[in-house]
């Protein structure tokens, strides 16, 4: 019993930690300098902007990961993708221009993803709550099944998360195949032998969020296994 347990736990870790690792070497196995590419990704993603004619969005370099800020309408690509001149870079960028053309387009599953997204935020705080008060609450109350109530209602807080991540994945996958990889491919921006690398990272840009999903039903199970 207790070797099936192992077995099961390290199968959870590897679910979780493969798709990040995966993610992770591919786009590093592409981001070696191209001197063959006439710019960068911040360059690229500036000249996609303008010639889909996406009218106040603006291209950064941040420190905080490769995003589309629909609020700000701002691009924001990291320092490496940024000055990059590489595979990586040009793919990650036509990625988050994907995200600012579902804004333009008024797409629902970007504007329902960040509507949940919103909402997550504000039911993380308040689910953590629930799990500090909960126990307190038994000790004054003298009653588990207060205790229980609480933890049972942090729980159906904490599953909002996840149905962000189950949204999330979709819009994703359609800014990476959908926008991205016609964008490239239509475009002439990538020659025929680099197109399957720019899958390949595009598939990374859209997997990103799956081993956070998996990280947050792991932790909605922990919660509920301790319940039991």
């Amino acid at each position: 019993m207790v070797f099936l347990g192992i077995i099961g736990f390290v199968a959870v870790l590897a679910a979780i930690y493969a798709p990040q690792y995966w993610v992770g070497h591919t786009m590093r196995r592409h981001g070696g300098h191209r001197p063959d590419f006439p710019g960068t990704g911040g360059e690229m993603a500036q000249h996609l902007v303008e010639s889909l004619a996406l009218e106040g969005v603006r291209v950064e370099a941040t420190d905080a990961g490769d995003h589309y800020d629909p609020e700000a309408r701002v691009v924001r690509l990291s320092h490496s993708n940024f000055d990059g001149a590489n595979l990586t870079a040009v793919a990650v960028a036509a990625h988050e221009v994907g995200h600012a053309l579902q804004h333009h387009r008024g797409e629902r599953g970007l504007a329902l993803r960040q509507s949940l997204a919103g909402l997550a935020m504000a039911t993380d705080k308040v689910a953590s709550v629930f799990f500090i008060a909960a126990p307190v609450l038994a000790i004054l109350l003298r009653s588990p099944l207060a205790m229980f109530g609480m933890a049972l209602i942090g729980i159906g807080l904490l599953a909002v998360r996840i149905l962000v991540h189950l949204v999330t994945l979709p819009v994703e996958y359609d800014a990476s195949f959908n926008k991205a990889l016609p964008i490239l491919r239509e475009g002439g921006y990538l020659a025929d032998e680099d197109l399957a690398g720019a899958r390949s990272v595009l598939k990374a840009a859209a997997l990103t969020y799956v081993a956070a999903a998996l990280a947050s039903l792991l932790n909605l199970a922990r919660w509920v296994r301790i319940l039991r």
